[in-house]
């Protein structure tokens, strides 16, 4: 099924390659927020331990679960944030790296933000995110 969500680009702002301004979604479209995803394994142990870029690929496996749970998948998202429990632009941008070549061309509006803490043991990324679906 397409997606409903379509993204906004703006020629009078600065090229951001790696992803859109803005994104819509038709009227009566289904809303789905979804909880930060986390770098959670099935028994709720934190996988990836020191490691931003394995850490972002289990949140966005378990992202890629409620979704489908929700009935829909990563091409129904409209916005994202990306939480990096880190000072250093380095950290955020190898986690910021597999977030990005996840949802591939579908590259939805992001906020990436260092951050102190997360929730979890040795959690340093946390992904959220926005989706919309239409109802056949």
């Amino acid at each position: 099924m397409p997606s409903a969500v379509r993204l906004i680009r703006s020629p009078a702002l600065a090229d951001a390659a790696e992803y859109a301004y803005a994104a819509t979604a038709p009227a009566g479209a289904r809303l789905i927020f979804l909880a930060g995803s986390c770098p959670l394994d099935a028994n709720g142990s934190t996988v990836g331990v020191g490691d931003y870029a394995a850490q972002a690929a289990q949140c966005i496996a378990n992202m890629r679960t409620a979704l489908a749970e929700a009935g829909a998948e990563i091409t129904d998202v409209l916005s994202t944030r990306v939480l990096v429990a880190s000072s250093k632009q380095a950290d955020l941008v190898a986690a910021w790296g597999t977030v990005r070549d996840a949802f591939g061309t579908h590259d939805v509006p992001s906020t990436l933000l260092g951050v102190t803490v997360l929730g979890y043991d040795d959690q340093l990324v946390e992904v959220e995110a926005v989706a919309a679906v239409v109802e056949p």
